[in-house]
C-alpha cells in the first residue's frame, strides 16, 4: 500500500512519540492506536500500517534469537546477553533454541542481523567453493 509522505511523516512522529528513554513503551503503543483509530485522520490507515512496520521492526531490534546445535549453559549464556547488549547498546531479550541440524557452534539472530557460526554454514560455504 503506497502512503503519502505526509501520512509516513505522522506516524514516524507517533513512533517517536511512544519511545521512553530510548524504549518502546507498550501503553503508549496502545493509546496511539487507540486515538488515531477513533479520530480516523486523513490517510489514517496508512498512518497506522507504517506506524505497525516501525513497531515490528522495533520489537525485532530489542530481541534475539540464539541458536545452537546443544543447549548453552547459564555461564555461557550471560556472556552472549552482556556481550550482545553491549555490542547493541541497548539491552536485549534473548531467545535459546536448541537446533541440532546446526552440527555445532551457533547462529544469532537480531533484527535483521544475522551471524551463523555454525559447522553446517561452514560446510555449506565449503561444498559451494567447490562447485
Amino acid at each position: 500500500m503506497k502512503i503519502s509522505k505526509e501520512a509516513r511523516r505522522s506516524s514516524r512522529q507517533l513512533f517517536k512519540a511512544c519511545l521512553v528513554d530510548g524504549k518502546l513503551d507498550e501503553s503508549r503503543v496502545r493509546s496511539v492506536v487507540s486515538k488515531v483509530a477513533a479520530a480516523k485522520p486523513r490517510a489514517y490507515m496508512g498512518i497506522l500500517n507504517n506506524f505497525s512496520s516501525l513497531v515490528r521492526a522495533e520489537i525485532d531490534r530489542q530481541h534475539a534469537v540464539v541458536e545452537s546445535a546443544t543447549a548453552l549453559d547459564a555461564g555461557t549464556q550471560g556472556n552472549l546477553k552482556v556481550s550482545l547488549s553491549k555490542k547493541y547498546g541497548r539491552e536485549l531479550s534473548l531467545e535459546f533454541q536448541v537446533r541440532p541440524e546446526l552440527l555445532g557452534g551457533i547462529r544469532v539472530k537480531v533484527g535483521s542481523d544475522v551471524w551463523d557460526g555454525s559447522v553446517k554454514a561452514r560446510l555449506e560455504a565449503l561444498k559451494a567453493s567447490l562447485s
